[in-house]
């Protein structure tokens, strides 16, 4: 039985007029992305990508076509704390604690104060950081600070994660333990995650579903169904499944002349 639908855009598109002429952003985007799906987008810089999650998540308002989030607007989506948000930088205030860094968002939505004690030590937990509630930002690296940032996203508990590029500025190695732990997480939480990568294998180890857009105006040129199996150890990436598929997501950046200067 089919998954019910928790984004549908149709025909979407998005101009944005500036002192230099309109942008146009967004061009006929339609996609469906089910519940449960992990579906990342992958494309040149400017294509749309980081455009689409953020009408999304009502940062962004359409020119044309329709969207709708959990069967509402993006907007009422937004009110209904529909989503949680992590962006390419961790965005952790350095005064704060890690736990009140994670906290922030449940004292904003006014939870009881015993609500939020078990909801950050859960979602710690989660990405691993039990037992740093006590430090600084500064006093974690790169990758411990982008967990915080995705512990805080998961604290009020929304269906959807969106996550734009989160693992870009960390080095290979901690890339892929975090993509590992990522994939551990949406086993667990069974969260809907759209995900913007510029990584081809980034793209191809993690996802149920890889949208492949143009560059501007961004257009979905391909949208590419994985067969991997659901448990994914990191040398999949080796095999000529996972090379077939990443093959797949290379032609149509090609096809859509991604690599044109």
């Amino acid at each position: 039985m089919a998954r019910a639908s928790v984004v549908e855009a149709r025909n979407l598109d998005l101009t944005f007029q500036t002192s230099d002429g309109p942008i146009h952003a967004l061009k006929g985007v339609d996609l469906d992305i089910a519940k449960g799906e992990f579906v990342s987008f992958i494309g040149p810089s400017g294509c749309g990508k980081t455009t689409f999650l953020r009408v999304v998540a009502g940062l962004e308002h359409p020119t044309g076509g329709e969207i709708s989030v959990n069967g509402m607007t993006p907007d009422e989506a937004r009110r209904q704390r529909a989503y949680g948000y992590v962006f390419q930088a961790a965005g952790l205030y350095p005064w704060r604690t890690i736990a009140g860094n994670v906290r922030l968002p449940l004292e904003i939505m006014s939870y009881s104060r015993a609500d939020m004690g078990e909801r950050v030590a859960r979602v710690l937990e989660l990405v691993d950081l039990s037992g740093f509630e006590k430090k600084f930002p500064w006093q974690l690296s790169g990758g411990m600070q982008q967990r915080a940032s995705i512990a805080r996203a998961l604290a009020f508990d929304a269906d959807i994660l969106l996550m734009d590029e989160p693992f870009g500025a960390l080095d290979e190695i901690v890339r892929d333990h975090l993509n590992e732990q990522l994939l551990s997480l949406w086993d667990r939480t069974a969260k809907t995650i759209g995900f913007v990568t510029h990584s081809i294998p980034e793209a191809v180890y993690l996802s149920t579903r890889i949208v492949v857009m143009s560059p501007r105006p961004g257009r979905i040129t391909d949208v590419i169904e994985s067969t991997l199996p659901k448990e994914r150890p990191l040398d999949i990436r080796d095999t000529p499944e996972f090379l077939a598929i990443a093959h797949r997501v290379r032609e149509g950046l090609r096809a859509g002349h991604a690599y044109d200067d």
